[in-house]
């Protein structure tokens, strides 16, 4: 992907520069501009110099949220003004718009720019930086819910392949009959306060013909097939049992059955562990 740089952009020259090294940096930090998506990169940095009073634009990267043009702010290793006292080990990069904190509309053009420089920043560390949010290091909403669920997703990308789950060695083959994962790639089952591809069947939307609150309750239901003793009143959904609706009983379940699979314990029912309940041999 281009980087637009500064020259392009019309960048005002830096009061002061002050320069890291990749071995100092160990985050990769997500913002957004809690704007108008329309702010240009040079209207940012007129407030970053004139009413703040920093010596230049604050962040190292900006994105457009409708677009996904990359900008240049302050580059990958001078240090930024994104979030006091982590701007040497974290790399700041602002997703430019976002009206109110819990209403966003980030373009799939935005988050695939972002992933890139995410992943272009662990070629140029040699290693993976942790992904963070603004929030998880400052009293702040930044980078609001749709974002930040984002974020703590691993950046997933609609329509882009997840990879083939890895099995444990098992003795006995899964039962029953495999389903294909329902959700449209990049979505998953999680909870209601997530974006829109986070889908919790509180609003019992349809994919493939069923609602969302009977692929989940499929999803369980396979589980007590495999042997895990699930259902009201017995030790995993026992207090609503299996109804569907995405709350702390199945994110409990999901957290223990993927520890049990070996896969990534983030407790959101993606293909990974959707596709290890209907393939993968019981242990």
């Amino acid at each position: 992907m281009d980087i637009i740089s500064r020259a392009e952009w019309g960048a005002r020259p830096p009061e002061g520069r002050d320069v890291t090294t990749w071995s100092k940096r160990t985050v990769f930090m997500g913002h957004y501009s809690a704007a108008s998506a329309s702010q240009t990169p040079r209207q940012i940095q007129d407030f970053h110099m004139r009413e703040r009073g920093w010596a230049d634009i604050g962040y190292n990267f900006l994105i457009s949220s409708t677009s996904g043009a990359i900008f240049e702010g302050r580059g990958w290793l001078t240090i930024g003004a994104h979030c006091a006292g982590h701007n040497t080990p974290a790399i700041g990069v602002c997703i430019i718009g976002a009206d109110k904190p819990d209403v966003q509309d980030v373009s799939d053009a935005a988050r695939r720019s972002f992933k890139w420089l995410y992943e272009e920043a662990n070629r140029r560390k040699g290693s993976k930086l942790t992904l963070l949010g603004h929030r998880d290091r400052g009293a702040t909403a930044c980078p609001g819910n749709e974002i930040y669920s984002w974020l703590k997703a691993g950046l997933p990308i609609i329509g882009e392949p997840a990879p083939a789950p890895k099995p444990p060695a098992g003795s006995k083959p899964a039962p029953g009959t495999p389903l294909p994962f329902p959700l449209p790639a990049g979505w998953y089952f999680g909870p209601a306060s997530g974006p829109d591809y986070s889908v919790s069947g509180l609003y019992e939307r349809y994919f493939r013909g069923r609602t969302d609150r009977a692929w989940l309750k499929e999803w369980a239901t396979q589980l007590g097939r495999r042997g895990w003793n699930v259902g009201k009143g017995r030790r995993w959904l026992s207090q609503h049992g299996n109804d569907g609706i995405y709350g702390p009983e199945y994110r409990a379940l999901a957290l223990a059955f993927q520890a049990d699979q070996r896969l990534r314990q983030d407790a959101l029912i993606g293909v990974n562990t959707w596709t290890a309940a209907f393939n993968n041999p019981v242990t």
